[in-house]
């Protein structure tokens, strides 16, 4: 038995990206940033940015695309895939990428169209939820009760 499964708390860094599959497949990829603090050499605390691809699939798809924008926190679960790939200038570089996300929006509310975050409870958006592909057959997606509370993260 394996498994593979990665779980990160971070911000976007752009706009989601929405594109269709020759199928009619939706796919939405996220540009997210996970910072962490750390002591260098010379004991002074260095803050270091990761920054990951997220690919979500189907309905969620769409429904993150919607209603996510650059700079919401996010928290992402899926499978983690380490591509190669080729630059412009002919040399090789790497991406860290987590496949098939579950995504939720840790946002206390919307932001606005400026980034700024929105008045009052109009508008108000429930946490996007994104099901995982081939994670069973329990209908055409999760439901508001499966949606995971912020609180239940183990970290």
């Amino acid at each position: 038995m394996s498994l593979n499964k990665m779980m990160i708390i971070g911000n976007l860094g752009a706009d989601p990206e929405l594109r269709y599959t020759p199928s009619g497949k939706a796919v939405t990829n996220l540009r997210v940033a996970v910072n962490s603090n750390r002591r260098g050499p010379d004991g002074e605390w260095q803050e270091e940015t990761l920054w990951l691809r997220v690919e979500v699939w189907d309905q969620a798809a769409e429904r993150v695309a919607e209603q996510l924008r650059k700079g919401n926190r996010v928290y992402a679960e899926g499978e983690l895939r380490v591509r190669e790939f080729d630059r412009n200038d002919g040399t090789k570089g790497t991406s860290v990428e987590m496949r098939f996300a579950r995504v939720l929006n840790l946002e206390r509310r919307p932001r606005d169209e400026e980034g700024g975050f929105g008045g009052g409870s109009e508008g108000q958006m429930d946490a996007p939820v994104a099901t995982p592909r081939g994670a069973g057959s329990q209908g055409s997606g999760a439901s508001r009760s499966d949606a995971m509370d912020v609180d239940d993260i183990p970290f």
